[in-house]
């Protein structure tokens, strides 16, 4: 990720829609993209207090929102009634395997996936402009 880049976007972004910049959005910004892949909003907001932040759990949660009106990120749900985010920022689709046993996500670019997507969609005349593929079941430490 530009970090660079992604903070002009999203102060572009703020300024359409007439929401406060403030610095603590753009901490939650940076900590999102630096978390790794999947995380939820109390997942961050720890991190963050345990970096030494000040900013609030009511922050956390309204500037991932933004974020992800932004489409900077994407929110998830991968069947535990939890809310999970990921980077959407100059990223492919990509099918997420979820172990049920574990919760661990393995993330896979599959292009076959791509292309049936597409298809589905173009011969239902719907314009695909993202898609969420998800599989359960078990991972190798979980299988044998």
């Amino acid at each position: 990720m530009n970090k660079e880049k992604a903070h002009d976007e999203f102060k572009l972004f703020l300024k359409a829609g007439k929401h406060r910049i403030t610095p603590e959005r753009f901490e939650v910004l940076s900590y999102a993209f630096e978390s790794g892949d999947h995380f939820t909003a109390d997942d961050l907001y720890l991190e963050m207090k345990n970096g030494k932040s000040n900013v609030s759990r009511a922050t956390v949660y309204n500037s991932l929102e933004l974020l992800v009106k932004c489409e900077m990120l994407a929110k998830r749900n991968f069947g535990e009634n939890k809310t999970f985010y990921e980077s959407s920022y100059n990223r492919k689709n990509h099918v997420h395997l979820i172990c049920k046993e574990c919760g661990e996500i393995i993330e896979s670019n599959n292009i076959k996936v791509a292309e049936l997507v597409n298809s589905i969609a173009k011969k239902n005349n719907f314009i695909n402009e993202s898609f969420q593929f998800n599989i359960l079941g078990k991972c190798k430490k979980h299988s044998k």
